[in-house]
This record gives structure tokens, C-alpha cells and sequence, in this order.
């Protein structure tokens, strides 16, 4: 399964910030719900004004609750568990 390419830019973009010190983790609202999220960004400075690109936000919970990984068996396919 490939791995959109926004995706890999984005990732290349969160690995550098996060190597130049350029990452924060900042509370924000969810547009949606209104409920909190806590929000990992990078940090873009120029001119004593910083910006902040977010990427995504941490999981409430256990996370291998939330997502479901590809499987080893097939390229193309997840590994699906029973529906609760």
C-alpha cells in the first residue's frame, strides 16, 4: 500500500521540525465538537513571528484502539478485529 505523497511531505516536514527543536504541542479546540485536543505543530519563525502548521492531534486513550494497521498478508488490506 503506498503511502500518499502529502503524506511523506508532511512527514519529512514534522521530522525536521522535531529535529531543529521547531515542534510544539499546543491545546486547541476540535472545529467540530469543541473538545479539547492536544495538538502537535511545527514552528515556523521569520521576522520575531511565529507560526504554528499543525499536523495532528495525540490520541485519548489507548491508540491501538483507534486505528487499525495494515496487514502483513496483504499489501492492500488491514488487519480488521471483531466489531464492537
Amino acid at each position: 500500500m503506498a503511502i500518499p505523497a502529502y503524506a511523506r511531505l508532511n512527514f519529512d516536514t514534522l521530522l525536521r521540525a522535531a529535529s531543529n527543536g521547531n515542534l510544539a504541542l499546543m491545546e486547541c479546540l476540535d472545529a467540530a465538537t469543541r473538545e479539547p485536543r492536544y495538538v502537535l505543530c511545527a514552528v515556523g519563525r521569520s521576522d520575531g513571528e511565529c507560526a504554528f502548521t499543525p499536523f495532528g492531534h495525540l490520541a485519548e486513550g489507548n491508540p491501538y484502539d483507534a486505528y487499525l494497521p495494515p496487514d502483513p498478508a496483504d499489501p492492500t488490506g488491514f488487519l480488521v478485529g471483531p466489531a464492537i
